[in-house]
C-alpha cells in the first residue's frame, strides 16, 4: 500500500517542476500581452509584419492556398465580430441601452460584439499558426487558388454588403469618427496671472 502511494507522490514530485515551469512561462507571457494593451498602432504594426511574412512565405513555396483560403474565411469572421455590436437589435430586442436612433438620442457608446484586443490577438494568432502549417507538407493540398480567390472575393463582398445593410437600418458606426472629445478643464487666465507673480 506504500508502494502505491510512494510511487504516486514521486511522480506528483518529479513533475512538479515541470508544471511549474510552464505555469511561469505562462504567467510570463501573459503578463507581456497584458503590456502590450494600451499600444494599439505598435501592435497592428508587428501583425502587419506577421502578415507580410506569411505571405512571402506562401509566395516563396508557390503552395498552401487551402491554408490561405482557411485562413480569409477565418478572419472574415472575425471581422463580421469586430463590427457587430454586442447586442444585436435585430435578434435580441433588450430593455438596456440601445444604440441611438435619433441625432436628438443619447450618446451610448458602440459596444463590439469582438473588442478590438481580442480581434488582434485572433488575428495575428491566426496568422502565427498558419505560418507554421506551411513548414508541413500534409496541409499543401493541390488547388487551383484562382478559384479560391474569386470564391472568397464574393464571400467577402456579399458578407459586408450584408453587414453595412445592417448598420445602416439600425444606424451605428463601429468606429469613433466624428463622436465628441472632452478636454480636461483648462486653467483660466486670472488664475494662471497670479501664479505667475
Amino acid at each position: 500500500m506504500d508502494g502505491v502511494g510512494g510511487e504516486g507522490g514521486a511522480a506528483a514530485a518529479s513533475s512538479s517542476p515541470v508544471a511549474q515551469w510552464g505555469h511561469d512561462a505562462w504567467r510570463m507571457y501573459q503578463y507581456y500581452l497584458d503590456k502590450t494593451t494600451p499600444h494599439t498602432t505598435y501592435r497592428w504594426i508587428g501583425t502587419l509584419a506577421i502578415m507580410a511574412i506569411y505571405c512571402l512565405r506562401v509566395y516563396y513555396v508557390q503552395g498552401y492556398y487551402i491554408i490561405a483560403y482557411g485562413l480569409g474565411i477565418y478572419i472574415l469572421n472575425l471581422l463580421i465580430g469586430f463590427l457587430s455590436p454586442l447586442v444585436d437589435p435585430e435578434l435580441e430586442p433588450s430593455d438596456g441601452p440601445l444604440l441611438p436612433t435619433k441625432g436628438s438620442d443619447e450618446f451610448k457608446p458602440f459596444i463590439r460584439r469582438l473588442p478590438e484586443f481580442k480581434f488582434w490577438y485572433s488575428f495575428t494568432k491566426a496568422f502565427c499558426i498558419a505560418f507554421v502549417m506551411t513548414y508541413f507538407s500534409v496541409f499543401d493540398v493541390p488547388v487551383f487558388w484562382p478559384i479560391l480567390l474569386c470564391y472568397w472575393i464574393v464571400l467577402f463582398v456579399l458578407t459586408m454588403r450584408r453587414q453595412i445593410a445592417h448598420m445602416i437600418k439600425y444606424k451605428y458606426l463601429p468606429f469613433n469618427v466624428g463622436k465628441q472629445k472632452y478636454g480636461g478643464k483648462k486653467p483660466s487666465a486670472s488664475s494662471s496671472g497670479s501664479r505667475a507673480d
